[in-house]
């Protein structure tokens, strides 16, 4: 494993260069930045295409009066970058607390692991939704917005997996069962024991599931099925409604297998993650069926006649 990328640089190359960059923080910085390039193309294709009107922004000069601007779509993305960028560091950390209850939280709040992703996606879509209300941004729809960043959330999603798997945080599955690995699986694709991982621990061979490169190739997988699907005749909202449900259905599945804290729930053990995956897929289902409805063209206006 490689939890700096100095680690990952001198087992490559053979390169002995001191850089305190952590393999996670990395890649989260990776993802984050292909996010907001790949909805930043999205948006600009909307509005090529007629969906999305000029955007505009409500801005206050130094004597209080109120003037529109115009936006880019690479302006938006910017500042909604950070924004969501901020706020899911911080939303991770909560549920990462709330999942791990006792311990130091103040040390647990400045660590550089526990990061959770679901309370990431809570705290940035709140505050990304907070700051086009505020901010007064019009010329997108909020269920057009929200299927432009789809696609985009859920594969940067699969790339924070990557810094994961990399780094060996914890953020792995149960022991393997070689016993039910596929032929043609290669054995780093079933199994692994993490050597030297950040989180200190010995995994005894055969190794546990390497369930964050599981998460990447099915984010990836959902990722080019949204895409593809993106010019479907639906109403908007649609491809924000998929994606929800795949995305509960891909997390609720990998808890399965993978090492968590449970709790019990009603009738069931449970995961923090499996709740909030149950409740994507409940909402997304009810969202296809909201949006499952073909859009009607707007009629042609009627030709004026003429009085002669």
């Amino acid at each position: 494993m490689y939890p700096r990328i100095s680690d990952m640089l001198r087992a490559w190359f053979g390169i002995d260069f001191p850089m305190p960059i952590y393999t996670y923080g990395f890649m989260l910085a990776v993802a984050i930045l292909t996010a907001s390039w790949l909805a930043s193309r999205e948006l600009r294709r909307l509005q090529k295409i007629g969906k999305l009107g000029k955007l505009t922004q409500k801005v206050r000069d130094k004597n209080g009066r109120i003037s529109q601007v115009t936006l880019q779509p690479s302006d938006l993305m910017s500042n909604i970058t950070v924004i969501a960028a901020i706020a899911g560091v911080i939303g991770s950390k909560v549920f990462y607390i709330l999942e791990s209850p006792g311990g130091d939280v103040v040390a647990k709040l400045f660590s550089s692991g526990g990061l959770t992703f679901y309370g990431g996606l809570i705290f940035g879509t709140a505050s990304v939704l907070y700051y086009v209300h505020k901010k007064g941004i019009s010329g997108v729809s909020l269920p057009i917005f929200m299927d432009a960043l789809a696609p985009t959330v859920i594969l940067a999603y699969g790339i924070g997996r990557i810094g994961c798997h990399l780094s060996g945080d914890g953020d792995w599955g149960i022991a393997a069962n070689l016993a039910l690995k596929p032929d043609f699986l290669p054995m780093w694709l079933w199994a692994d024991t993490y050597p030297g991982n950040i989180a200190g621990e010995v995994i005894p061979a055969p190794g546990v599931y390497p369930t964050p490169l599981w998460e990447f190739l099915a984010c990836f997988a959902i990722y080019w099925i949204l895409v593809a699907l993106r010019n479907h005749p639906f109403k908007p909202g649609w491809i924000f409604s998929l994606y929800l449900l795949l995305n509960g259905l891909e997390r609720f599945f990998i808890e399965k297998v993978r090492v968590n804290a449970r709790f019990d729930f009603l009738m069931f053990q449970t995961t923090q993650a499996e709740l909030i995956a149950s409740f994507l897929i409940i909402v997304g289902i009810v969202g296809l069926v909201i949006t499952t409805r073909r859009m009607t063209a707007p009629e042609a206006p009627s030709s004026p006649t003429m009085s002669t």
